[in-house]
């Protein structure tokens, strides 16, 4: 397989997209793929203060990697949950994003729950009953919970995740089998400032997590490959397992089925956001939008014993 740029020997080849590249060719392509999605989907600018959510992994680094070379203003954020003993998960991811952001001289916000809220992730996880997911949903929870109060508190213009399009597809999948109407409204590359929520993007939402992993190993980034260990048996995992047996027998399946469904938004196939929009207020204990009577879910989580 040729690069068709050069018709040199290609490393990456993309059925998805009929491209084959060589390493060169292809760690130009795709920081320029991603800010055209950028502008495209009108994300931020460069004069934007930019807060990127960071785990240690190949998305949210490799993420920052483009971010900071194309020219934007990029901070970024780890929230340590306290995962595994010493020298365990948290701490390996930890290394990988101090390691990263020194190299590169770049800002970085280290949060830690044990140190917030003195418990862990998985001790706070407890104190619910959702099932088998019980952690995955509540790490959620207080991912969500501390990123809105840590951007809006610092004043960033935008928090920016590394979703890529695997994560994408499988949440649509899932909030489709459901119908879970309020949440197919709210997906999306940006999800605008509403009533204390921060504004959203997510610049990796129509690349392929293959491209991803390609592009941070041919830019030697070095990033944590173990999946947390508390992913194992988690719903979204098992949805991308079924979109990759699609993906396998249609090359490029997944990108159609999210991209049809940005365009069906677009042409009004949803009736207007409203009703969450309109409901939201302050909670009473830490002061973060909810559409909660009372106090917001986390709050509500943590006052459990």
């Amino acid at each position: 397989m040729k690069c068709r740029t050069c018709g040199s020997k290609a490393v990456v080849n993309m059925r998805q997209h009929k491209l084959a590249l060589c390493k060169e060719h292809y760690l130009e392509w795709l920081p320029q793929q991603v800010d055209r999605f950028i502008k495209k989907y009108q994300m931020f600018s460069k004069e934007d203060r930019i807060l990127v959510a960071v785990s240690g992994g190949k998305d949210s680094l490799a993420l920052w990697d483009i971010l900071h070379g194309l020219g934007y203003n990029a901070d970024g954020i780890y929230i340590n949950l306290g995962i595994g003993t010493i020298g365990g998960y948290s701490d390996l991811s930890l290394q990988k994003v101090k390691k990263f952001s020194e190299e590169r001289n770049l800002g970085l916000r280290v949060f830690s729950v044990i140190e917030e809220f003195n418990e862990s992730i998985i001790d706070i996880s407890g104190r619910t009953k959702r099932g088998m997911n019980r952690t995955c949903s509540v790490c959620g929870l207080t991912k969500r919970h501390v990123l809105n109060k840590v951007t809006r508190d610092d004043q960033y213009d935008v928090l920016v995740t590394g979703h890529n399009l695997d994560d994408e597809a499988a949440t649509l999948f899932g909030n489709t089998l459901h119908w879970a109407g309020e949440f197919l409204l709210r997906q999306g590359p940006v999800l605008e400032a509403n009533g204390g929520l921060v504004r959203k993007a997510k610049p990796l939402c129509r690349f392929y997590e293959k491209e991803m992993a390609a592009y941070a190993i041919l830019k030697n980034i070095d990033y944590i490959y173990e999946e947390c260990p508390y992913s194992t048996g988690s719903t979204s995992i098992y949805y991308k397992q079924q979109l990759n047996i699609l993906e396998h027998h249609n090359p490029g399946e997944k990108l159609r089925f999210y991209v049809h469904f940005l365009k069906a938004k677009k042409d009004g196939l949803f009736s207007p956001l409203k009703s969450i929009q309109q409901s939201l207020h302050e909670c009473p204990e830490c002061g973060q939008p909810t559409s909660s009577p009372d106090l917001c879910s986390f709050c509500r989580l943590m006052s459990r014993k």
